[in-house]
């Protein structure tokens, strides 16, 4: 005569019922700790949708007040503010003008804001060049014959744009660009202009990733060919944790991984970080759970939910992700 077997651990009993499941929940998601990425486009009378990116928009500075009191009324963290100009050159001249169309947008979201959330600007010069690289090309190309970004020149230009940023309203500038040196040099700019309390998020560990395709879209990037001699290579991880700790060192006050995706680099990021981490989760991982909804191939809500719950669980204190006032309205359901 046999007997059922009785297994000695039963890990199963946590996991009866949602109530239990609920209470022993290692990671949660709260609203505070989204940011909604938004782009502002000088050249609209009404805000664009974005093919590539379902339910997202490029505003014009009326909507773009609308979204920011959208978001903090949901009660999201804080907004990241991306300027489209209407006119671009070759040093991206409108990146720093007081009248420039971030600097404008970044206003708007600051008295719409009122204080309920944070407002962060991305600082970078792709938006603002016409040949969309991420600053100032140099008067030589590289030995491959591709145009090469000049790294110094270009941090004197994110100098200007950090001042210019923080004087229109900016709480965290989102340094974006991955220039050697960017985080002590927008330090000191800062500093020496009297904005000792702005302060700086570093994107930390960006990879030149295939998944940003939808947010070229997004910007109308003028870009020509590619950024890999400054952004990291999706293959290294120790790199990208060597970024985070140069970053630390010259004084940023929150590092940050993009993609997203990349969870072993943001898991060990967070391990040796002493300030808050974020995650950025990009443009082409929001259209793949979109794309795939749409097409009846996965379940939408909980594949969203997932997705932001690995990210938390990587170690991230802090999500980018364009559906922060979707999921926070979410959230307030189930409290």
């Amino acid at each position: 005569m046999t007997t059922t077997p009785r297994p000695y651990v039963r890990p199963r009993r946590l996991r009866t019922t949602p109530a239990l499941r609920r209470l022993v929940s290692e990671h949660r998601l709260h609203a505070a700790d989204l940011v909604l990425p938004l782009f502002v486009k000088e050249s609209l009378t009404e805000p664009a949708p974005l093919g590539s990116m379902p339910g997202v928009v490029q505003h014009t500075l009326d909507s773009l007040a609308d979204a920011v009191r959208e978001a903090a009324d949901a009660g999201v963290g804080g907004v990241m503010l991306f300027g489209i100009p209407a006119v671009r050159d070759a040093v991206g001249s409108q990146a720093d003008d007081p009248d420039g169309i971030l600097q404008r947008g970044l206003r708007v979201a600051r008295q719409a804001a009122g204080g309920r959330l944070v407002v962060m600007s991305d600082l970078c010069l792709d938006e603002f060049t016409d040949h969309g690289h991420c600053g100032v090309l140099a008067d030589e190309p590289g030995p491959d014959g591709v145009a090469r970004v000049d790294n110094d020149a270009t941090l004197v230009r994110y100098q200007a744009m950090a001042v210019a940023q923080a004087a229109a309203g900016a709480d965290v500038l989102g340094l974006s660009g991955m220039m050697d040196g960017q985080v002590a040099a927008c330090r000191e700019a800062l500093d020496d202009a009297g904005y000792t309390d702005t302060a700086i998020l570093a994107y930390t560990a960006k990879y030149a990733s295939a998944f940003y395709g939808p947010f070229r879209e997004a910007v109308d990037s003028e870009l020509q060919g590619d950024r890999r001699t400054y952004q990291l290579d999706p293959a290294n991880g120790r790199e990208g944790v060597r970024e985070t700790d140069i970053d630390l060192l010259e004084g940023a006050d929150v590092v940050m991984v993009k993609p997203a995706g990349n969870l072993d680099v943001l898991a060990e990021v967070a391990q040796r970080s002493e300030v808050p981490v974020a995650a950025y989760q990009v443009s082409g991982e929001y259209a793949m759970i979109e794309a795939a909804a749409a097409n009846g191939w996965i379940s939408r809500r909980p594949a969203i939910e997932e997705s932001l719950t690995m990210i938390k669980r990587a170690g991230a204190d802090i999500v980018l992700t364009y559906w922060a006032v979707e999921v926070a309205g979410w959230l307030k359901e189930t409290r």
